[in-house]
């Protein structure tokens, strides 16, 4: 891979607390999309990466331990440098209240668990696109 290609690459950061599922989306992610992953088991961790660096994506859980991924999403709108960053919640929380409620905060979309593959990537790619259009306006 070349630099420039490297350089073009979409960063996205993933923030589960399950480490089974932060492989399976890294591994999805940087092959279906080629995209430099960074992984984040807990939401201090991720806030942390999302306050220091700018990403393409955020892949984010909602029940975590301690913060969970509402508050999350909350702090990383109201005073990161990804306020705008596409962020799509990847959780097993089904309801239409959690999914109004991750809309309501940011989330730009929202898929349920099980990951279905084809679905999250499309998702992922829908989001990354449109994001690009807004920034080119």
């Amino acid at each position: 891979m070349s630099a420039e290609d490297l350089a073009s690459r979409q960063r996205i950061l993933i923030v589960d607390d399950e480490e089974s599922t932060r492989l399976l989306l890294a591994r999805m992610v940087s092959t279906e999309l080629k995209a430099e992953v960074q992984l984040a088991g807990t939401s201090v961790q991720a806030l942390r990466l999302a306050e220091s660096s700018v990403y393409d994506a955020i892949l984010l859980d909602i029940l975590m331990p301690g913060m969970d991924g509402f508050e999350l999403l909350r702090r990383i709108r109201e005073n990161t440098p990804n306020a705008a960053t596409p962020v799509i919640v990847v959780s097993i929380l089904s309801d239409d209240k959690s999914a109004e409620r991750a809309r309501s905060l940011g989330a730009s979309a929202y898929h349920v668990k099980p990951i279905r593959r084809p679905e999250l990537i499309n998702m992922i790619r829908r989001e990354l696109a449109a994001a690009r259009r807004a920034e080119s306006r």
